[in-house]
Formats: structure tokens, C-alpha cells, sequence
């Protein structure tokens, strides 16, 4: 059980839990995602790419499976530790803070699935998005990969129960001082638990501010998994390539 709201990410997405709740994800419409953002991008035929916030690593083993040299990085070890049995010559994984830069410079480097604004500090991602153009290549691309805050916020389920495993999950939504607040609550083998994800609703603004404090040029800003125009109420996503 954890009640330290300000820094959820470091014992929810090491606990076992995180990844029974989320086992349902649509890893095809991922796997499909990453197909038409490669060709979009035209990475070269042995371009290499960093995975950022790769989780357990599905998605570094997709791209790598297509072609790419890519290293994931996560800020979880256990992630880490179950994503290294699928490395090889060319799928490296490491533990790794992603608001400092990594050691390599890559042809692509992607942030996907909203794996940002988790931290407490602005000055943070700020810094992710400068380690992010630290570690591209000259002429390398970044991309974001976010929910689109304002269609969130329209749109937010306050109370949802799911299911998985055995397990009941009870899920809370709120919008508490610019953060979307997911508290997960769950009673399993005699024990209750309480965790929390929280994630600054940033806008498209807000990350050109960030842009631009980075010395980052925004290309273009897509608003779904099939790279649609963005639409700020009506789009699910905000995905933003810039270099």
C-alpha cells in the first residue's frame, strides 16, 4: 500500500498489480501504431531507436522484431528485469531516470502511451523534454505520445470497477489542481491496497512552452494512432513530433 500521491510512478508501476489491472490493453492497435508512426517517420532501414518509458518492454520487442536496433529504458527495475529476457544483439534494456540523458544518441526517440507529466516539479519535464533532444542524433526525431487533456477532462468516468485475475479494482477519477488523479483501490489475499496514478493534464500550449524553453521546433501534431489531423475536443490522443 502506498499513499505517496506525489510520487505514485515509483511503487505502482514496480508492483505486480500494475500490470494484471492494464493486461487488457489492445496490443495490436500498439503493434499497428508503431507500423504507421516507423513509415510516417522513414527511420533509415538500421535506424535505431530509444523506447522511453518502456514499461515491460512489448513495444521495444515489436519495433526490434521490424527491423530497428532499439534500447528501452524505464525507471522500474522490475520492468527491467522481465524485459532483458528478450534482448539480443541489437534490444538492450536499462533502468534509467528519464529526465537526464541517456548515455547513446538515437535516430528516434519515442515517448509513447502518455508516459509523461508524472512529476511533481514542471522543471522535470522540462528536463525530460532537453534529455529527450540530448539524445537524438543531429537531424533525429522526438516523439510524444499523450492524452489529449481537454477531451479527458470532457470526457472523465469518475467510478469504474474492473476485474482482472480474480482481482476487483475500484477506480476513482478526478481533476485535482491541473493533475488527472486515478486512485486504485483493491482487496487481495486478505490484504487491502491503495495506489494512485496522477499526470499533469498538459495541453498542446503548455508543451510548446516547453518546446520552445528546450529549444525543441515542433513538426506536427497528429491526434490518433492513424496519425488524424488533432482536433483539441474531439481527439483522444496528442501526439507531437518535433526535433
Amino acid at each position: 500500500m502506498t499513499k505517496d500521491i506525489k510520487h505514485w510512478y515509483s511503487s505502482w508501476f514496480d508492483a505486480p498489480y500494475y500490470h494484471i489491472l492494464y493486461k487488457g490493453r489492445d496490443y495490436k492497435e500498439g503493434q499497428s501504431f508503431m507500423e504507421t508512426l516507423t513509415s510516417y517517420l522513414n527511420i533509415p532501414e538500421d535506424g535505431t531507436i530509444l523506447d522511453l518509458a518502456c514499461g515491460k518492454g512489448r513495444h521495444s520487442v515489436y519495433l526490434n522484431r521490424i527491423g530497428y536496433n532499439v534500447v528501452g529504458l524505464d525507471l522500474s527495475p522490475q520492468s527491467i528485469v522481465s524485459a532483458k529476457a528478450y534482448e539480443n544483439e541489437t534490444l538492450h534494456f536499462d533502468v534509467h531516470d528519464m529526465s537526464k540523458p541517456y548515455i547513446q544518441q538515437f535516430d528516434v526517440v519515442l515517448n509513447l502511451f502518455t508516459s509523461f507529466g508524472y512529476f511533481e516539479d514542471n522543471e522535470d519535464n522540462l528536463n525530460t523534454i532537453k534529455a529527450i533532444k540530448a539524445n537524438l542524433k543531429p537531424n533525429g526525431i522526438g516523439v510524444i505520445d499523450f492524452m489529449n487533456s481537454e477531451f479527458v477532462k470532457d470526457n472523465l468516468k469518475p467510478d469504474e470497477d474492473k476485474t482482472v485475475d480474480g482481482i476487483n479494482f475500484k477506480l476513482k477519477r478526478s481533476l485535482i489542481d491541473g493533475y488527472v488523479v486515478k486512485d486504485i483501490s483493491f482487496t487481495t489475499d486478505g490484504q487491502d491496497f491503495n495506489f494512485y496514478e496522477r499526470v499533469k493534464a498538459l495541453t498542446l500550449d503548455d508543451f510548446k512552452t516547453l518546446f520552445k524553453a528546450a529549444n525543441v521546433d515542433l513538426i506536427d501534431v497528429f491526434g490518433d494512432y492513424k496519425l488524424n489531423k488533432f482536433n483539441n475536443k474531439t481527439s483522444e490522443r496528442l501526439i507531437m513530433i518535433f526535433m
